[in-house]
């Protein structure tokens, strides 16, 4: 099997390096990659949100699938593009990628599906969303309603700066979408789909915060950890009865079936799981510590997604053992990352056990060195036997990097290591911090 994978970030690094180790895949090609995944296969310099760009470089490898990793290909048609050229692709319809494209929809859709949500409301303007903010109350939940990247949600108690992030949606011409506050540990958790059978992966729980102790504002994800050992036992059913299966159902109703990855962000609150979001694709970092753990050959579960066969397919395998990755960021990050600076020490990381660092933001300057080329730098990804074991792997490992200005945090599953975080035996789940 030939695979190509579309994307830059840290999570189609962590793709390719599972569908390198899968034995049925014999080529593996990524457009455009990053500085990382230039050093296991080829890649290619396209626009990755350009449907025809993508489908001609993929007709001219004659691959047998096409992987889309991030979210704008999706928006923008890339899936229907390379479908249309009868090449199996793993990655919804730009109409099925809506659920994430527009929350608004997702919401709808949720609704329709009798999913558990937070009660939401859509505003188009300053009064709509006053009044929004104000039925709701503290602590106020802004989020914009198409995409940003991970970092289009607003979470405060201060009103001023709620409204000041849902003006600055409204003038660049979009709407958000106001919710009550969900309280509680949060999840993610991974559902393949290929339109009508589902699938999960195993849960993972990420840190959008920039800063430790989940200060600061949102990123697109500054570590994340898995298993979770204080997750319910009958989470994941729960999500599939309650959440994914009806949502693929309404999809499915609606003649946009979606096919690949629903990804679904959860909080265990006081009153119950809740949707917090559905993203259209593999979250990053979480994809880097759960293919890290995934022992089923990847390429095959994808490919039958992409062709409506993920009912024939074996449960899945896991490795016991527990995976932590730790994103190192670029100074100024997340608002105006600075970029070109050298990066040293990843060869002393690649010679440490159990550890391996995926990159993200990466190039390669005239010289051939690698450099910094985005806010997420890397993520270094440690296993061991229990959190704490891989925890000391990955922090070992990223302090071995240099990269001047740059930061992390150094709180990644702390809280879960420690056993500080729980649900209440009987289902209802108690108040506890995210991290």
């Amino acid at each position: 099997m030939k695979v190509l994978v579309i994307g830059p970030g840290g999570r189609e690094h962590a793709i390719v390096r599972s569908l390198l180790s899968d034995p049925n895949v014999s080529e593996v090609h990524a457009a455009p990659g990053n500085a990382g995944i230039g050093k296991l296969v080829p890649t290619y310099a396209i626009d990755a949100n350009d449907p025809g760009a993508v489908t001609a470089l993929a007709l001219r490898l004659a691959v047998d699938l096409v992987v889309i990793g991030p979210e704008a290909p999706l928006a923008a048609g890339v899936a229907d593009a390379v479908r249309a050229a009868r090449i199996p692709v793993f990655g919804p319809s730009q109409e099925a990628a809506r659920l994430e494209a527009s929350k608004a929809f997702a919401k709808a859709i949720m609704a329709e599906a009798g999913v558990p949500t937070a009660m939401a409301r859509v505003a188009s303007d300053a009064e709509q969303a006053a009044d929004a903010l104000d039925a709701f109350g503290a602590p106020y939940v802004v989020k914009d309603d198409g995409l940003a990247a991970g970092k289009g949600v607003v979470v405060t108690t201060d009103r001023t700066e709620a409204l000041a992030h849902a003006q600055s949606c409204f003038d660049v011409g979009g709407d958000v979408v106001i919710e009550e506050y969900l309280d509680g540990p949060e999840v993610s958790l991974f559902v393949l789909s290929d339109g009508r059978t589902v699938v999960p992966l195993a849960p993972a729980q990420d840190f959008k915060r920039i800063f430790e102790g989940d200060e600061g504002p949102n990123t697109g994800g500054m570590g994340a950890y898995s298993p979770l050992d204080w997750a319910p036992a009958g989470l994941v059913a729960e999500v599939i009865s309650r959440v994914a299966q009806p949502t693929i159902d309404e999809m499915a109703r609606r003649g946009t079936p979606f096919a690949g990855v629903l990804y679904c962000g959860l909080a265990l609150t006081s009153r119950g799981m809740r949707v917090i979001e559905f993203n259209a694709r593999f979250g990053d970092p979480e994809t880097q510590v759960v293919l890290a753990r995934l022992r089923t050959p990847l390429g095959g579960l994808l490919m039958a997604a992409a062709k409506g066969q993920l009912d024939d397919i074996d449960a899945l395998r896991w490795s016991p053992d527990a995976a932590v990755a730790v994103v190192l960021a670029a100074e100024n990050y997340p608002d105006a990352p600075r970029t070109g600076e050298r990066i040293r020490g990843l060869n002393k990381v690649s010679a440490l056990g159990s550890v391996h660092v995926l990159h993200a933001g990466t190039a390669h300057d005239d010289d051939g060195k690698i450099i910094s080329a985005g806010g997420r730098v890397l993520a270094v990804v440690g296993l061991g036997t229990d959190l704490e074991e891989a925890r000391e792997r990955a922090y070992e490992g990223i302090g071995l990097i240099k990269l001047d200005g740059s930061q992390y945090r150094r709180d990644i599953a702390a809280k879960a290591a420690r056993g500080e975080i729980s649900v209440a035996p009987d289902g209802v789940y108690e108040r506890a911090d995210r991290a």
